[in-house]
This record gives structure tokens, C-alpha cells and sequence, in this order.
């Protein structure tokens, strides 16, 4: 596997201690290294917060690695109903927990992640999966990158392959999205095998308009130190757009993955873990 590593400026030493990183063995080796850091102050609980089209399953992989490691992990339900009262929710979670967090949101998870983390001083790193990094005042439908394989309802000229789940008339504001089917793997997951991805597909929980359309708060990676890894095939965000954001960190690690999907958790849970590990590191 190879990676890009992007920093201000966007290459730096980092990529040679990620690219190592990745491998399963330095995997393991890098995630002893942190648990020894950690051997005379309370381990950090690493919260994993899922996005539209999803569910908490799909960091089962990543979720596997961190506890082999002896990490307490929680991957709560994301209501999917509006990003205030989801951002609300996943906030009195992290309440609930005692000592550092790290707190990772994949997709609409970053918009979550983004104001949950606001107010809660045990937020100690935030880590953003192929996700939005919202400035205040912007929403996800805002965010989504021309090179995105999305197509709202509504697009002129285009088929919409976000499609409404119900049956008609749709509330005339808010209703709920689902990827088309049919969409589905080339858009969310295009380097996951077919047989999996089927599922996936028709397990997806649908999001509401309102999620994508409500307007960011004041971002919480302003204050708290912030890193991204993205997929370089993301047809669901775009990873133009995705590396635009990436670059808002202060001084935040920004590492892409050439030819990964949108489904970075599902496709490159090493990498994926192996980046939450070197996060641990921001919070000494």
C-alpha cells in the first residue's frame, strides 16, 4: 500500500513514519508503542461516530484492532435526524465518559464530531475519516465536491441517485435519503467486494434532509488538535473537496490513500487504526 502524506507544506517527515504505519505488522508494533505511552496515565476512550448511509458496523473492523490493543471503544448509534439533534446526542455521550477521548467521525460524522466536541474538555483529539470538516455556517449539500458521484434530488438535468424512502407525497422540508441501490458500491465502497457491499447497501440507514441542509456551529477543530485521512477514489464526498477541507486543520496531519473509497474504515481498517493511534500522540 501507498500513501500520500499532506501537511502545510503538504509533504513532511510524517510520511515516512505513516507509510511504515500501515503495514499489519508495524500496526502492531505502533499500537504496543502507544499502549506503553499511556502505562502511567488513564488510556484515552476512543469514540467512532458513523455517517449517512451507515451504521456503526462499519467500524467493526477498525473497532476489532483497537480493543486487541486494550483500548475501551464506543461506536454509539448516529441518529441521523438533524446535525443539531445528532451533534445534541452524541455530546451527552461523550459526557458520559471519564478521562481523554478521542473522538472520529467517518462522512456525516465529521459534521457531528464537529460541534459535539464543543464545551467537553475531555475531547483531547479529533480525527476525521474521509469526512466534512465544516467551517461555521456551512452545511453538508454545501460541502459535496464536483467530483462527487452524488446527485441530489432535484439536480437539473441529472437522474438523482439519492432517492426518498417512503412513499409519496414527501414532507414538503424534510424527508429522508437513501443511496440508490444500484449506486451504492460505486459511490460508497467501490474498493469492497461486491458480496459485501450488496448488504451494505440494503442495510444502509437513510438520513434526513435536514441533515445535509442545517448550518455547522462554531467548529471545535479550532481548539482541539485535528488530523484527516481520506480515500483518493472517494465518489461520495469527493476527495477534492475533501483535501480543501483537510488543508482548514492548524497543523493538522492530512494523509490520503490512492485509489481507496469513501468506505476508508471498511476497505483500510490497518490504516485507518494505525492513523487513530498516531493521533493518541497530539494529546500528550
Amino acid at each position: 500500500m501507498t500513501t500520500r502524506l499532506l501537511r502545510r507544506p503538504l509533504r513532511s517527515l510524517w510520511s515516512i513514519v505513516l507509510v511504515a504505519a500501515l503495514a499489519l505488522s508495524v500496526f502492531v508494533a505502533t499500537g504496543a508503542a502507544a499502549a506503553a505511552d499511556y502505562s502511567t496515565q488513564p488510556k484515552p476512550t476512543i469514540v467512532l461516530v458513523h455517517g449517512a448511509w451507515a451504521d456503526s458496523s462499519s467500524w467493526s473492523r477498525v473497532i476489532e484492532r483497537l480493543q486487541r490493543l486494550g483500548y475501551t471503544v464506543l461506536a454509539p448509534a448516529n441518529p441521523l435526524r438533524s446535525l443539531q439533534s445528532d451533534s445534541t446526542y452524541i455530546s451527552s455521550i461523550l459526557a458520559q465518559v471519564s478521562g481523554p477521548i478521542v473522538l472520529v467521525g467517518h462522512s456525516y460524522g465529521g459534521m457531528v464530531i464537529t460541534n459535539a466536541a464543543n464545551g467537553n474538555t475531555n475531547v483531547k483529539a479529533l480525527v476525521y475519516v474521509s469526512a466534512f470538516i465544516p467551517e461555521q455556517g456551512e452545511n453538508a449539500f454545501g460541502l459535496v465536491g464536483k467530483d462527487s458521484h452524488i446527485v441530489p434530488p432535484g439536480t437539473p438535468g441529472q437522474t438523482a441517485n439519492l432517492t426518498p424512502l417512503g412513499v409519496p407525497p414527501f414532507p414538503p422540508t424534510n424527508f429522508d435519503l437513501y443511496i440508490n441501490p444500484a449506486n451504492f458500491r460505486d459511490i460508497f465502497a467501490a474498493d469492497v467486494p461486491q458480496e459485501q457491499t450488496s448488504i451494505m447497501a440494503v442495510t444502509q440507514r437513510p438520513a434526513t434532509v435536514t441533515s445535509f441542509s442545517e448550518q455547522s456551529g462554531a467548529p471545535a477543530w479550532t481548539s482541539i488538535p485535528a488530523s484527516a485521512i481520506l480515500g483518493g477514489a472517494d465518489h461520495a464526498i469527493g476527495t477534492n473537496s475533501l483535501l480543501t477541507m483537510a488543508k482548514r486543520l492548524p497543523g493538522g496531519r492530512v494523509v490520503e490513500i490512492p485509489g481507496a473509497s469513501h468506505a476508508l474504515m471498511v476497505s483500510h481498517p490497518d490504516a485507518v487504526t494505525a492513523f487513530i493511534l498516531a493521533a493518541l500522540q497530539s494529546i500528550h
